[in-house]
Parts: C-alpha cells; sequence; structure tokens
C-alpha cells in the first residue's frame, strides 16, 4: 500500500509528459540517432542502398572540402562579430529604454517589434533596402556613403548579414536585460550614487554583476543562433557572391539537397557542427556561470 502511494506522483508525472517525450523521440531524438548512423555511410537520400564508410566522410570534410572549411571559419568569423553586437546593443537599448519614463512601453515595443516578424520577409524586405532604397537615398541626398555594393561584395555583404540579424535579434535580448534590470535593487545604486559613484562606475560595478545570469542566457541564445545561420544568408545573398557568405548550415544545405544530393556527407558536416556548438556553449555556460557565483 505505501509502495502504491508513493508511485502515484511519478504516475502522473509521467501521464502529464508522456505527450511531450514522445514527440520529442519521435522528432528530435531518433532522427538524431539515425543522422548519427547516415553520416558513416555514403547515402544519397533517394535510394535504399548504401555503404558503411566509416570516418570518411569526416576526414574528406576537413582534408579536400575547401569549401567547407571556408564556411567553417567564416561562420566562426560571423558568431564573434554578432554574439558581441547583439549583446552590446541589446544590452545599451534595454539601459536607454529603462531610463524613458513615460515612453518606455512605446521603444519597448518597437525595438522588439523585427522580432515578431518571419526571418525570411525581414531579409527579403532588407534585399529591397540594399538594393533600390539605399541608392537612392544616396542620390538623392549627400548620404553618398550608402551608394555601396551591399549584396555585390563579400565584404559589404557581410555587413550587410550583420546588419539584418543585429535588427532581427537585439530587440529579443533587449527584453529578457529589461527584465534582469528590473531586479537590480535600487537601494544598491542609491548607496553608491550618495558615496559618489558615477553613472558608469555603478553600471560596471553594481548592475553588471547583478545581470550576469541574464548575461549567461544572452550568450547562450546568441552562439547557438548564430551558429545555424542559414535564413538571412539564404534569401539575402544565396552564399555568393560566388561561395564567399557560404555559412556552415548553408554549405549543408547545398551538399545534401541542392548541389550533390550526398545526404550521407552532409549529415557529417550537420555533426561537426553539433559537437562545435555543443563544446562551445558547455564552455560558455560553466565559465559564466563561476562568475555569477563569484558575483
Amino acid at each position: 500500500m505505501y509502495r502504491t502511494l508513493r508511485a502515484k506522483p511519478w504516475l502522473s508525472l509521467l501521464a502529464f509528459t508522456a505527450p511531450a517525450l514522445l514527440f520529442y523521440a519521435v522528432f528530435l531524438l531518433i532522427p538524431t540517432i539515425g543522422g548519427i548512423f547516415y553520416s558513416f555511410t555514403d547515402w544519397n537520400g533517394l535510394f535504399r542502398n548504401y555503404h558503411f564508410v566509416g570516418f570518411g566522410n569526416y576526414v574528406e570534410a576537413f582534408t579536400s572540402d575547401s569549401r567547407f572549411v571556408y564556411s567553417l571559419f567564416y561562420t566562426l568569423k560571423y558568431v564573434v562579430a554578432i554574439v558581441i553586437l547583439q549583446n552590446v546593443i541589446g544590452l545599451l537599448l534595454a539601459v536607454l529604454v529603462e531610463s524613458r519614463m513615460r515612453t518606455k512601453s512605446l521603444f519597448r515595443t518597437l525595438f522588439f517589434l523585427p522580432n515578431m516578424f518571419s526571418v525570411y520577409i525581414s531579409t527579403l524586405m532588407w534585399t529591397f533596402i540594399f538594393s533600390t532604397v539605399l541608392p537612392q537615398l544616396a542620390e538623392k541626398t549627400f548620404l553618398h556613403f550608402l551608394d555601396q555594393p551591399w549584396l555585390g561584395s563579400s565584404s559589404m555583404a557581410f555587413v550587410s548579414i550583420l546588419l539584418v540579424s543585429v535588427w532581427q535579434g537585439a530587440g529579443y535580448l533587449m527584453v529578457i536585460y529589461i527584465a534582469a534590470l528590473q531586479g537590480v535593487p535600487q537601494d544598491l545604486q542609491e548607496a553608491a550614487t550618495i558615496d559618489g559613484a558615477t553613472p558608469f562606475r555603478r553600471f560596471i560595478h553594481i548592475v553588471l554583476p547583478m545581470i550576469m545570469p541574464a548575461i549567461t542566457v544572452c550568450l547562450f541564445l546568441t552562439l547557438n543562433g548564430s551558429f545555424k545561420i542559414f535564413e538571412v544568408v539564404y534569401a539575402l545573398t544565396g552564399g555568393g557572391p560566388g561561395y564567399s557568405t557560404e555559412v556552415i548550415a548553408f554549405n549543408i544545405y547545398q551538399e545534401g539537397f541542392a548541389r550533390d544530393l550526398r545526404y550521407g556527407y552532409a549529415t557529417a558536416k550537420a555533426m561537426i557542427l553539433f559537437v562545435i556548438i555543443l563544446i562551445i556553449t558547455v564552455t560558455q555556460v560553466s565559465v559564466l556561470k563561476k562568475r555569477e557565483v563569484e558575483a
């Protein structure tokens, strides 16, 4: 009888979580296991017959696939830039919005609004801006620096991808930082002000340590999202000019669907991307968690 009573809470918990666990297993866990297996084969995704090639796909990716190696380093460059830009701009927007007492809700809505749009639709809108609006502004005003080959050169295409990504994601991080800033005790800042601390010193020595959990979350989100960037590159540049803006996710798509139909090889590249994200995010979270404890 006692064992039955103790088992009832676990049975109730299992009953409530079973649908979610089922969906997780069917649509994520099983495909992941299948992907790991197929990454060791030469399966083309269409026919049942395939051959086991071991680590051949992984060796090929790093030794004879120059486009993949280039996309790997290009993605790393994008990740570093976007993690810094999105978090700095998101935090600055949060501080500025919190300083606006009367129009706080308005600015919060305006800055968060880009996150409500579809990434693909937003990117198509920015394509029109880069190709038509900015050149006309440069022609009819004194803003001649706007007349740039935004999508026609590799360097400016990288800047364009960064602009769209920051515009799309900074507002979401801003909301997280706003919630963290609202949790900073006002009496600490007032005491620091009485002691003569400047606003900058109060922000560095009081606010930043208090919002470290939010910084950990935002860095985790931007790291994961930036490594998996696809829609912006697909709609904005298509990996061009040439393949100068080809990120890892787009390279995997090209390998498995659009160019060569090498599903096994593309899956091996996806596994490499997974391992890279896993190592970097685990390291980032563990390091920042220690900083939270010290703070």
